[in-house]
């Protein structure tokens, strides 16, 4: 018999099993140094912001990644609340901008596979939906905060390492100690 196992639920089974073959202790410091074992994305070179933003999110999941000259400052959560894959995208891309500001960035590349999120924020699409028009706002509210800031669409294959946050930010269990209050928003 041949049975079929979908790619998503195999790729979550790969990480289990890592995760399950080499334990962290819960003292172990996270090593925020990766390999440079693959390639993401390729760029031209030229006159760019040092900083980049690479968020993914998946429901009740946010990750995203941001850093200079390759370095990595994962952030990664997860959500309390359901919600649609595309909440999940603009929380994760808030959840980065978040981070850029306490980073007091002022020049950053954000990169995402969500081309709703995207093009969005490009003004390209209209938000329609009422429940991603308060995402949508503030969103635009933190923009604000950036001498020079783009967005950029960019292939799922080559957004491996948000994914792979927002893959292990769905696997946290929460608790009391670890929870994070959800954005609130007021609308007038």
């Amino acid at each position: 018999d041949t049975e079929y196992v979908a790619r998503t639920s195999i790729k979550g089974q790969a990480i289990a099993d890592h995760l399950a073959e080499f334990p962290i202790e819960d003292n172990t410091p996270i090593d925020p140094n990766f390999p440079d074992e693959g390639i993401l994305q390729v760029d031209d070179e030229g006159e760019k912001p040092e900083w980049r933003m690479y968020f993914d999110g998946a429901v009740n999941s946010t990750g995203s990644g941001i850093g200079p000259d390759g370095h990595y400052y994962p952030v990664a959560a997860k959500i309390d609340f359901p919600c649609t894959n595309n909440v999940a995208e603009y929380e994760a891309c808030i959840l980065g901008l978040q981070a850029a500001i306490d980073f007091k960035v002022k020049e950053l590349e954000v990169f995402g596979d969500s081309m709703l999120t995207i093009f969005q924020t490009l003004g390209q699409w209209k938000t329609k939906d009422p429940k991603l028009v308060p995402y949508h706002e503030y969103l635009e509210e933190l923009t604000e905060n950036f001498e020079d800031i783009s967005f950029t669409y960019t292939p799922r294959m080559k957004n491996q390492f948000a994914d792979a946050l927002a893959t292990l930010a769905s696997m946290v269990s929460i608790t009391k100690e670890n929870l994070i209050e959800p954005l609130e928003f007021e609308i007038a």
